[in-house]
This record gives structure tokens, sequence and C-alpha cells, in this order.
């Protein structure tokens, strides 16, 4: 007899999210789910509600209809920190960065057990994992490049030893070299079994790092599927994002 394995309660959810900023009606509708350990990417051109999904599951904006949770509790009209404190390490678009903080400033502060009591991602981890924030250790990070920030950025996130990382805009107008850095640790922290949200133009390199895709139109997803089988689908990424 088959045994019936139950679905695990996905990490955040969203069910029919209207946004809006001002008059203007931002997300039509959205449904969102990411589960443990899943890796996705969240497609669209510019424009297209991606980032408002992302700041509307945060709570940086209230959505006017529809729900949140957040390992399956309801968290509509929560204040930012107290979603991420459930165990979400949120990397923005633009970074973040406190220019007057240094390097280990910046790391230490955001330091945090996991929400399970997990302490496996500290100093010295993230420090082996971007040897170049080693070499910049006491510099303020105003004085960084933009790649250095990202790096920052992200280890910052980890400090907190999230099960979800959120990446909105993940190598925007960073060097090719630093680029491929910054993917290869995204990668390394999906190896963890960290479940992981990425938001970037490079869509090759998201099909081929995720187990799932989302595609975003005018504040409506019109495609929610594997990687895999989006990749083969050269209408729908030509007609939705132009490759």
């Amino acid at each position: 007899m088959a045994s019936h394995v139950e679905p695990a309660t996905p990490l955040v959810e969203a069910r029919g999210l209207h946004t809006y900023y001002g008059n203007s009606h931002v997300l039509h509708g959205v449904d969102f789910h990411i589960a443990p350990g899943e890796t996705l990417a969240l497609l669209g051109r510019n424009g297209m509600g991606k980032s408002t999904t992302i700041r509307s599951i945060l709570g940086f904006v209230t959505p006017r209809r529809g729900d949140i949770y957040i390992r399956g509790e309801r968290v509509n009209g929560q204040p930012p920190y107290r979603n991420i404190r459930r165990g979400i390490g949120y990397v923005p678009e633009g970074r973040g960065m406190f220019p007057n903080l240094t390097v280990r400033e910046s790391l230490v502060m955001a330091a945090r057990p996991g929400v399970d009591g997990r302490c496996d991602w500290d100093l010295d981890r993230v420090l082996a994992t971007f040897p170049r924030l080693t070499e910049r250790y006491s510099h303020l990070t105003g004085n960084l490049s933009g790649g250095e920030q990202q790096m920052v950025a992200i280890g910052r996130a980890l400090m907190t030893n999230p099960e979800l990382m959120i990446l909105d805009e993940a190598t925007e107008g960073l060097a090719p070299l630093i680029r491929k850095e910054i993917w290869q640790v995204i990668r390394a922290v999906k190896d963890t079994g960290i479940a992981t949200l990425v938001v970037d133009k490079n869509v090759n390199v998201l099909l081929d790092l995720t187990d799932r895709s989302m595609i975003m139109v005018k504040g409506q997803v019109v495609y929610d599927g594997l990687s895999t089988e989006l990749k083969d689908r050269q209408d729908l990424l030509q007609e939705h994002i132009g490759l």
C-alpha cells in the first residue's frame, strides 16, 4: 500500500494578494509559496510586481486584500522586523548598507541563532565564504565596491541563520567576475538546505540554479512550475521576459 506523505507546510505562503501604491493597483491576486529547502526564481520584466510581492510578504507594504503566512502562521499587518525574525534572511535591492559601519560591525550586528536555535552561520564561516571580506574587515562599508557590499549584505543575512534567503536583484550592476562569485555563494547556500528566493535579470543562470520558477506580468503570476520545464518553453521566455 502506498504511504501517504503530507506535504510540508510552506515556509512562506501568500494567497490572493492585492497590493496598491496609492491608487495604483500593483498586485492583482498573487498566490505564492516556497517550501523548506526549495529554490525559487521570481522572473519578469521591470515593473511587473516582483519586488512588490517580496515587500508585501515581508510587511514593508500592506496588501489591501489577501493573506500571508510564515511557517503556517498568519502574519498580516505584522511589521517587517517581526516577519524577518521568523527565519528570513533578506538581501534588498540596493543592498541596504549602513555606510558608517565597518564590515565587521555590519556582520556582527546581525548575528543571532536561527528560529530553531541553530548557529551554523557565524563570523568565521561567513569570512571563509567571502575571503575578500577578511581583507576589508575594518573598512567602512560605504567605501567598498558594489560587489563587496553585496557580499556584506549576503553575509549579514546568513548571520541570522535563516531558513529562507530572499535576494532581490542578486547581481544587479556587478562586474562579471563578481557576479560569478555571488552565484557560487548562492549555490553553496542552496546546498546547505536553506530555501532561497532569487530575483535577477540573469534568467539562464537562474533556470539552472532553481527548482521552480514563477513569471510575473503586470502584477499577476502567468507561470508557476519547474525551472527545467520553463527552460524548454522559449515561447514563454520570449513573450514575457524577452530572451
